[in-house]
Parts: C-alpha cells; sequence; structure tokens
C-alpha cells in the first residue's frame, strides 16, 4: 500500500474543483462615482444573493469585490447546505435557551428551502441532491455528546436520528443523522443569479477595493480606485469586515483553515455528508465530474499561521482517503478560511448599534453555504424596516457572558502570546539558502522580512510583518502566501492582501 500510495501524486497547485469545471463572467472595476440604493461590498454568495432579492424587491443595487466574484471562500467550499453545524444544538440550548436555538434551526432550515424553491422554479442545473448529514465519531470521548445531540435534536423537533453505523466504511462509536439535508455546485448555482442581476439593471464591478465609509448626507463607500458610491444602505460581505474597526471585529472572531482534496476512489461513495466531532477533523461529501462521482475529502482543522507545514495537512488527508476507499487519483486540492465567532453564532445584522444603515455579515465557521442565504434573508428584510423573528438571535451586538468572556480572553490572550513569540521564534536564513519554489523569514541588511524564490528562481522579497497590528507572518507552502497568526490575514508572495482584516499590501 505504501508504494500505491506514495505512486499518487497531489496536485502541485491548488485549484478548487468548482472554479475549474465552470466559467464565469468578468467585469471591470468601478472608475467613476455612482449612486445607488444598496452598495455591496464582496462579490461571493452572500452578496451575490443580496443583490439578487434587493433587485426583486426594486432596489437600485451596486455590487462591487476588491479581486474577482466567486473567487473567495465561495469557491473554496465543499458546498454542503446543511443546518447540522457539527455539534452545536445542544450547546445552544445550555447557552442561548430552547427558544432561541430553536431559531437558529428555523433559520437555517429557510435558508435550505430557499435554495430548493429557487433551483426548482428557475430549472438551474447545478448538482443540487437531497442527502443526510451525519456527524461521527470514532472514539469514546464523544459518544455522550453525540447523545446529547440528538436529544436537543428531539428537544427542537429536528428531524435526526442516534446511528451506530454509516454508510461509508468507517469504524464508528456513534453519529448524529440530519435527515434531508442537500448539496450542490455553488459556481453553476451562482453564474444563474449573476445572470439575473446583469439583466436587471444591477450594477457589477471586480478589483474595486472598498477602503472606507463616509456618512455625509447619506453614505458613500470609499474605494481605493478613486470612484467612491453614493448609496441609502451598505452590505458589507467581504469575509472580513473591511470596515471591522467599528465594533472590534478582529478582537471578537478567530480565523481558521482547512484544506479538500478532491479524489477518484476505488471504493464505490455511497452518498451522503459526513464530518468527524472529533480532531482531526474529516469531512466527507461527493459531487459529480463526468458521469463519475469526485469525493471530496476535507479537514485538517487549524488557526491560521500556525507553524506545521501546511502541505502536510494535504498529505494526511490522502491517507485518509486511501485507509477508507482506496484511491485511484487526486484531481484537486485547495484550502479555506473562515471565521468563528465567539459563541459560534454568525454576526449577521447591523455592523454596530450606531450604524443604522450599515450591515455586516460574517463569521459563518465554515457553513457558509446556508448561512450566505440565510443572511441574505435577514439582511434584505432590514434594509426594507421588515420585522424578522431571527434579528435578535445573529445580531451582532449581542453578548452572552458564557461563552463570550471565556472566549474573548482566551482568544485574545493568545494573539498577544503570538504577537511577542513571533519576534523572537523563527531562525534567520540567507537569501541565497533559498531553493526554487521555497519561503522563509530571511535576514536582509540585518533586517528580518520575507523571501520566496520562485520555480523559475526569481526572488520576492516583502516586509513580514502584517501591517493591520503588526504581527510577524508565517510562510504557507501549501498555498505559496505568507498568513497572520494573529488575526487570519493573507498575502500574495508579492505582498498583495487576499484575506483581511489588514487593509494595506506588505512593503516591498
Amino acid at each position: 500500500m505504501d508504494n500505491h500510495i506514495n505512486s499518487i501524486k497531489i496536485p502541485q497547485s491548488p485549484e478548487p474543483y468548482w472554479r475549474a469545471s465552470v466559467k464565469t463572467q468578468s467585469f471591470e472595476p468601478l472608475t467613476q462615482d455612482i449612486t445607488t440604493d444598496v452598495a455591496i461590498v464582496g462579490g461571493g454568495i452572500t452578496g451575490i444573493i443580496s443583490a439578487y432579492l434587493l433587485l426583486q424587491e426594486g432596489f437600485k443595487v451596486t455590487l462591487i469585490d476588491a479581486s474577482n466574484i466567486l473567487n473567495g471562500t465561495t469557491a473554496h467550499t465543499t458546498a454542503k447546505i446543511t443546518a447540522q453545524h457539527d455539534l452545536i444544538y445542544a450547546e445552544l440550548i445550555n447557552h442561548i435557551g430552547k427558544e432561541k436555538a430553536k431559531l437558529y434551526y428555523t433559520a437555517n432550515t429557510n435558508a435550505i428551502k430557499f435554495y430548493a424553491n429557487i433551483i426548482k422554479n428557475n430549472n438551474i442545473d447545478c448538482d443540487y441532491d437531497k442527502q443526510d448529514s451525519f456527524v461521527y465519531t470514532s472514539s469514546d470521548k464523544y459518544i455522550n455528546k453525540i447523545d446529547q445531540e440528538v436529544k436537543a435534536y428531539q428537544q427542537l423537533g429536528i428531524r435526526g436520528d442516534y446511528v451506530e453505523s454509516l454508510p461509508v466504511p468507517i469504524n464508528i462509536k456513534a453519529a448524529a443523522v440530519m435527515r434531508d439535508q442537500s448539496q450542490f455546485h455553488p459556481l453553476k448555482f451562482l453564474n444563474h443569479l449573476l445572470e439575473f442581476i446583469v439583466n436587471n439593471d444591477g450594477h457589477i464591478f471586480e478589483e474595486t477595493t472598498a477602503v472606507d465609509i463616509v456618512a455625509d448626507d447619506g453614505l458613500k463607500v470609499i474605494t481605493k480606485n478613486g470612484a467612491n458610491i453614493s448609496c441609502k444602505n451598505v452590505i458589507i460581505a467581504s469575509h472580513f469586515p473591511f470596515y471591522g474597526i467599528k465594533g472590534l471585529y478582529f478582537s471578537r472572531m478567530y480565523p481558521d483553515r482547512s484544506y479538500v482534496l478532491g479524489v477518484k476512489t476505488k471504493i464505490g461513495y455511497p452518498g451522503g455528508m459526513y464530518l468527524s466531532a472529533d480532531d482531526p477533523k474529516r469531512s466527507l461529501r461527493y459531487t459529480n465530474i463526468n458521469g463519475e462521482k469526485l469525493v471530496l475529502i476535507g479537514g485538517e482543522n487549524h488557526v491560521t499561521g500556525k507553524d506545521k507545514e501546511t502541505s502536510e495537512h494535504y498529505y494526511a488527508l490522502k491517507t485518509f482517503g486511501e485507509d477508507i476507499f482506496g484511491l485511484e487519483e487526486i484531481l484537486y486540492r485547495w484550502s479555506t478560511q473562515d471565521l468563528t465567532t465567539l459563541d459560534n453564532i454568525p454576526y449577521i445584522g447591523r455592523l454596530t448599534s450606531n450604524t443604522p444603515n450599515i450591515f455586516v455579515a460574517t463569521g459563518y465557521r465554515k457553513w457558509g453555504m446556508t448561512t450566505s442565504a440565510l443572511a441574505a434573508l435577514l439582511l434584505k428584510d432590514l434594509i426594507m424596516d421588515k420585522s424578522n423573528p431571527y434579528t435578535e438571535v445573529f445580531s451582532p451586538s449581542r453578548f452572552h457572558a458564557d461563552p463570550s468572556i471565556k472566549n474573548y480572553i482566551k482568544f485574545n490572550a493568545n494573539v498577544a502570546k503570538k504577537f511577542v513569540a513571533g519576534r523572537f521564534k523563527d531562525p534567520f536564513r540567507t537569501v541565497e539558502s533559498l531553493k526554487k519554489d521555497e519561503g522563509s523569514i530571511v535576514s536582509v541588511n540585518g533586517k528580518r522580512v520575507g523571501a520566496y524564490r520562485d520555480p523559475d528562481g526569481e526572488l520576492h522579497l516583502v516586509s513580514n510583518t502584517c501591517p493591520h497590528l503588526g504581527c510577524m507572518l508565517k510562510w504557507n507552502h501549501g498555498e505559496r502566501t505568507w498568513d497572520c497568526p494573529c488575526h487570519g490575514s493573507r498575502f500574495s508572495i508579492d505582498g498583495d492582501i487576499i484575506e483581511g482584516p489588514a487593509e494595506k499590501e506588505l512593503k516591498k
């Protein structure tokens, strides 16, 4: 087996199957001032669904993205549409009560129904189908937690069961199954919505970075391009809120990365969506590719910027896939990053209590497909000044004494530790010691800098200090990026921003 698994190569460059399998439209940058009703910052699934819904209600909408639409977290998902967000419902009942836990579930269920209805009514070909969803454990440690989760299902009226075996060949101790969840191809779905937006006079601009919001006789989104958007409302759907200093979002969320392999297997995949409760995390689902099943093996979650070589996470998933199914070929690999809030509930609503017309949606905790639709539906009602039963549950201004205080202290203490440790831990290397396709912190004229020598031998030198709050960056070889272990900002080999909260590029 060792010789066989060693012969199966992991793709050299990361590329998500979703993006490789479809063509998406491209749009010009914003070059002149524009006036609209709603400005949406962020061209992922939240922004696009929000634009779609608001246009249907008669609003003028302008959508901008700092890079290209459908190129961020949305393109790097596993695309499970489910209300089963790991083991969460027993926790929610304990911390926010049965009534609000039920609202959390109902809001997500309504999001699932939204997808089903819009796909059916518009005959959208996006590989949509229903699947049962499982959270399982292979250790004794989580059996009681699985049991408590299923009891929470019963309290909340969730259709689910406690089971002791899975359709896939994984030896388990217990699992919680939630029936009638679903999966799809997110970019095929969103291409249909983009077509609607364009055909109904919605404006979309790429390569247009929002840098500020000014409140002066309405709102004005200031862009890096020099062109501004005057509007009545702003939706910040940029993954990390670019205007996040308001509300101190960087101190109330932590960034987490995970990895995915798209593989062909020797053993047939029986269907279903799976997630391990225990660590290291393992996630499974399939999608169709040329009449065959492409199995998506995900997991290996870790806080962004940790010390372990990121390439090792792909090898761990490869070994898992070989052990469970037997691998024939690995066609795709990619990674993703998401943000987790203090109480594991996303922040969706008004940015702060003092910004009535600026809205935010963030902190999806890797459940962005369901949460994005939930967010777009909720934000539409808030903009229309309509009552929505889920406003309080997801309000960014909420605060739960437990676990919010505990997690706030823990997260920010870890940030402080990383801030100090990063200045002393990395050993200096010389530029000359770097091989092709290798990156590291090096010493240049007595100064620490980030260096990467590309496959052609060209050297790329940037500051290794994150411009957000000054933490020391870590080299991510798996993605060829510089990552911040404090708040999750990520940069290209030439210092361009890939992920916030940083708003400035690295110095060359």
